[in-house]
C-alpha cells in the first residue's frame, strides 16, 4: 500500500513499532498516529458512514475525522494523540469485534 505522506526530514528520530490492525507500522519519536499511520499508509480509517477510507481533515483536533480506536476499545484521535511504542491500534471496523464500535454492528 502506497502511504499519503513521506518523511523527508527529522528521519535521524529513534523509531518504534505500533500495532495498526494486526500489522506492525514503524513510527518515530514525536509523531502522532495520524502521522504514523499515513507514512504506512494511504488513509486512516474506515468511514462509518460507508463512505469509503477517511485520511484526516483538520489535522488539529478540530473535526471528528480521524477518530481510531486502541485495542482496549478506547476511541482517540489520532491527530493529538501520541503515538507510543507498543500501542495496538484499529482502525477497520470489519476488525473491531465485539464492543468496539457498538453502534455500527448489524
Amino acid at each position: 500500500m502506497t502511504a499519503r505522506f513521506v518523511r523527508v526530514a527529522e528521519t535521524e528520530r529513534k523509531s518504534f513499532e505500533i500495532t495498526v490492525d494486526g500489522d506492525a507500522v514503524k513510527a518515530a519519536e514525536g509523531d502522532t498516529l495520524l502521522v504514523a499511520l499515513l507514512t504506512a499508509q494511504d488513509a486512516l480509517r474506515d468511514s462509518e458512514f460507508g463512505d469509503g477510507r477517511r485520511a484526516g481533515f483538520c489535522l488539529m483536533g478540530a473535526c471528528q475525522d480521524c477518530w481510531v480506536w486502541t485495542a482496549q476499545g478506547e476511541r482517540v484521535r489520532a491527530c493529538a494523540t501520541p503515538a507510543m511504542p507498543g500501542m495496538s491500534i484499529i482502525t477497520r471496523v470489519a476488525l473491531a469485534g465485539e464492543g468496539v464500535w457498538p453502534r455500527l454492528q448489524k
